[in-house]
């Protein structure tokens, strides 16, 4: 057997010495470098893509020259240009409040219920109160004025109105509030507390309670309504009236319909008879301008179709 040794020692190691640079003559030559294999070519970038470059390197620098660019500790660099975004905001900004202001100075020189004969009029206090209605006023009656039960807030959605739904009615509820402290002309009512203070035992306040629900058409103890009829028109007629249809002068909610401030259950009914209930709203004379309270009068008139 043929001694091979001397010819493995003569053999070339491919890792100390790669193979040639073998390239078709329509390829690109290649930087020298090659990694597995893989070689790079050197193959420069299109002059066309140079020049580009170039150009958005110009076009950079004179954007910085020209317009608000580089940040400094308190502002940034102005320009040569003097542009500014913000002050561009600022006054388109002043050029609606401008326009707005026409509409709002239209609002307090017209009569509430004329309002909505003028549909532009009607149509920009509409979105201005609803507006202001989102921002002052969802967080008690939600944003579209569904209410909280609940809590007493009232549903602003229908029809039924506490004090009154006339537009006269509800500028003056949203302006004065009610039953807070901060203006003399809130409006004010306070029902007794019949249980809580003693007026009624616990029998007769059961009594009252059905002859509640049995005003509204609701489910109720026939025995016991009959019972309760007698201290119901003692007690609670001068303010809901015989019939309950209530009393918009004092505030008193109507009892012979199935809308309901805090609940027209049992339960409900008994804790509004047994501890009364003393919702407040704050006045917004102080908050908004007459303009802006005559705005969201008038969105909260159309809610629930108005008086």
């Amino acid at each position: 057997m043929a001694d091979n040794s001397e010819n493995i020692e003569k053999r070339p190691d491919p890792r100390r010495h790669p193979k040639p640079n073998t390239l078709a003559s329509n390829e690109p030559p290649t930087t020298g470098h090659e990694w597995d294999g893989i070689r790079e070519y050197d193959n420069p970038m299109p002059r066309w893509w140079v020049w580009i470059f170039i150009i958005t390197i110009v076009w950079s620098v004179g954007y910085w020259v020209a317009y608000p660019a580089w940040p400094g500790i308190q502002s940034s660099t102005a320009g040569l240009l003097g542009y500014s975004s913000r002050a561009n905001v600022a006054t388109e900004i002043a050029e609606f409040e401008a326009s707005n202001d026409q509409f709002f100075a239209q609002l307090v020189t017209t009569e509430l219920d004329e309002i909505r004969d003028n549909d532009e009029l009607q149509r920009f206090a509409v979105n201005a109160g609803g507006a202001v209605f989102r921002a002052q006023c969802s967080q008690c009656h939600g944003t579209g004025g569904a209410g909280v039960q609940a809590s007493g807030f009232p549903n602003l959605l229908n029809d039924e109105w506490l004090w009154g739904g006339t537009m006269e009615d509800i500028h003056q509820t949203i302006r004065y509030g009610i039953r807070n402290e901060d203006h003399f002309d809130a409006r004010w009512s306070e029902m007794p507390a019949f249980g809580r203070d003693g007026l009624l035992d616990d029998a007769e306040i059961d009594q009252v309670v059905n002859f509640v629900l049995s005003l509204s058409g609701a489910d109720h103890d026939a025995r016991l309504a009959a019972l309760g009829q007698e201290h119901y028109e003692i007690n609670c007629a001068s303010c809901h009236m015989d019939d309950g249809s209530g009393d918009y002068f004092t505030g008193a909610p109507a009892l012979n319909t199935q809308v309901w401030l805090y609940g027209g259950t049992p339960e409900a009914i008994r804790e509004s008879i047994y501890n009364s209930r003393f919702g407040v709203m704050p006045g917004f004379a102080d908050r908004l301008r007459d303009a802006e309270i005559r705005a969201v009068a008038a969105y909260v008139h159309q809610l629930g179709g108005g008086q």
